[in-house]
């Protein structure tokens, strides 16, 4: 199996599959899902075969990148397009001008799976949108 990640502008695709994951599967309001700001990010989609099944976006703040609103689809969870959308992420992230660190807030199940990305976890345990999380970030 192989996909394609690359940077997209199809927002209405990548609003569909935060839908599906947050708001549907992991009862994130509606509220707390959409925030305003996708229209300063960047955004990467993974397709494969040409269907769309996972996303992130980034919103850059002077030095520092958030990696943020990363879904994969459940059909193709555990096969590795997680840690490729990721991977795909910082390279992006590496041709940005000026910009040292990505960071993101992992749901706290997730913080081995980002650990071997290279992110390390610091500061407290929070909640956000009623899930637990806590703060990541890599040096690029």
């Amino acid at each position: 199996m192989s996909w394609i990640i690359s940077l997209t502008d199809d927002l209405a695709t990548c609003h569909a599959l935060r839908r599906t994951v947050f708001i549907e599967e992991q009862n994130v309001s509606v509220a707390d899902e959409v925030d305003g700001r996708d229209g300063e990010a960047l955004h990467l989609m993974a397709r494969v075969d040409g269907k769309a099944f996972g996303c992130a976006r980034i919103l850059l703040v002077d030095d520092v990148a958030k990696i943020g609103r990363v879904c994969v689809l459940q059909q193709m969870r555990g096969k590795g397009l997680g840690a490729a959308i990721i991977l795909a992420c910082l390279d992006v992230l590496r041709m940005q001008p000026g910009i040292t660190r990505a960071k993101l807030g992992a749901q706290t199940h997730a913080l081995a799976f980002y650990e071997k990305l290279g992110f390390s976890a610091y500061g407290p345990v929070y909640d956000d949108a009623g899930i637990p999380h806590q703060d990541m970030e890599c040096a690029l």
